[in-house]
């Protein structure tokens, strides 16, 4: 004779029990490296390492280093040698000149603090990728995802949107000094030409800087022409900040791009983490639900026990 309690536990168990989907475990397989105790491998070990590294975040990392170092560096250098450039040829007297060497010489200290900051700037995004990485991929573990956690991915999508704006007018910048020294470094080509056609004097073609506003009207000499100009071009200075500047140029573009690549980066992974919280407060509510479900049966078979 089944009794009332019996009929209870049953009922309980039909409702409850066959609602919830069923859990396997899966056990791994013994590998030749791993031991019979469960200790995985050297192998297993570097792959489970290599697993978790945030790859896109590494290579929007070194672009980023690399751009901002060749930027800082060659536009250091680049600065020095237009500085010596207009004061033996174009710019005789030093006060005419001051201002200009001030600017280029505050110029060389922001690069300074350019430089310190993106490679801070660079290692804290790396860690927030490797970060993000173990917050996605280990969802299902003891790690959780904060509020916190979200807020400050958002903020760091919303700096580095404004960095790369900001890296943008640099990279335009960086571009004006590439197009005067092209100009000069042309019609060099021009007078070199003309040497051949004694119709045409070269004295005639010349690069006058004032033009540019670099230095006041008043500068003496203020230009350069003919085999002046020539030689000019010919000297190490004018070729070393020639070249150097294109390269700060394409360092600066370099950047722009990490920049972009970070921006999109951080925007997916903040996207994962809210998608993750939801997760987490799903589990959360399943979790207590097992839990209620473990105490109804508790109690229900105490009370089987206090009928028996």
């Amino acid at each position: 004779v089944i009794t009332r309690p019996e009929m209870e536990i049953g009922r309980y168990h039909w409702m409850y029990r066959s609602s919830r989907p069923h859990r396997y475990h899966h056990v791994p397989a013994l590998r030749g490296n791993i031991s019979p105790m469960g200790i995985q491998g050297c192998f297993e070990c570097c792959i489970k390492c290599l697993g978790g590294v945030p790859y896109a975040s590494l290579v929007a990392t070194i672009l980023c280093f690399s751009g901002v170092a060749l930027f800082c560096g060659c536009g250091h250098v680049a600065l020095t040698g237009t500085v010596s450039i207009l004061e033996q040829h174009f710019s005789t007297t030093a006060s005419d000149h001051a201002l200009l060497s001030e600017v280029i010489q505050l110029m060389q200290y922001v690069i300074y603090g350019i430089a310190s900051f993106f490679f801070l700037y660079g290692i804290i995004l790396l860690a927030e990728g490797f970060y993000t990485t173990s917050a996605v991929k280990e969802l299902h573990g003891e790690f959780k995802t904060t509020a916190c956690g979200r807020c400050i991915s958002g903020m760091f999508v919303f700096l580095t949107y404004v960095l790369g704006v900001a890296w943008l007018g640099v990279f335009g910048f960086s571009a004006v000094p590439v197009f005067m020294f092209y100009n000069i470094w042309s019609t060099c080509e021009v007078i070199k030409s003309f040497q051949t056609n004694v119709t045409v004097p070269g004295d005639q073609i010349c690069v006058d800087i004032r033009q540019y506003g670099i230095i006041p009207w008043n500068a003496v000499p203020g230009k350069a022409c003919g085999p002046i100009l020539e030689n000019i071009c010919n000297t190490n200075e004018f070729y070393m900040s020639y070249h150097l500047f294109i390269v700060a140029c394409a360092g600066a573009g370099a950047t722009v791009i990490a920049l972009i690549h970070f921006l999109m980066i951080l925007s997916s992974n903040w996207a994962y983490l809210k998608d993750a919280s939801k997760m987490q407060a799903y589990q959360d509510i399943k979790a207590k639900e097992e839990q209620e479900l473990q105490d109804i049966q508790s109690r229900s078979k105490e009370q089987l026990n206090s009928y028996t």
